[in-house]
């Protein structure tokens, strides 16, 4: 069965740092594209970041784009989300999401499978 399980959050005080990760199992990382994605409560999902089955693509949201940085670890099965310089507006709960893909096709938000979150709070 596949499985996507995220961790890594919890409170961070501005200007603070975490990383997330989002670990795979049932079913083999280097065929699929993955994506991170967040949602405040009342708001809509946004996506964050996407990282293509090979490494290759990868993708930021705007507010996001020079403080995060998406990674991939094949062999582990694992995908992270280094989060740096984080502000109260990232306070959410973060979400890693799969879609298998060709080798060649860029990364996108588009997903199927999906985990359960992870929740990052930002606050002083």
């Amino acid at each position: 069965q596949l499985q996507l399980v995220e961790s890594g959050g919890g409170l961070v005080q501005p200007g603070g740092s975490l990383r997330l990760s989002c670990a795979a199992s049932g079913f083999t990382l280097d065929y699929y594209a993955i994506g991170w994605f967040r949602q405040v409560p009342g708001k809509e999902r946004e996506g964050v970041s996407c990282i293509s089955s090979s490494g290759g693509s990868i993708d930021y949201a705007d507010s996001v784009k020079g403080r995060f940085t998406i990674s991939r670890d094949n062999a582990k099965s694992t995908v992270y989300l280094q989060m740096n310089s984080l502000k109260p507006d990232d306070t959410a709960i973060y979400y890693c999401a799969a879609r298998q893909t060709l080798p060649l096709e860029l990364c996108g938000y588009d997903m199927n499978y999906w985990g359960k979150g992870t929740l990052v709070t930002v606050s002083s």
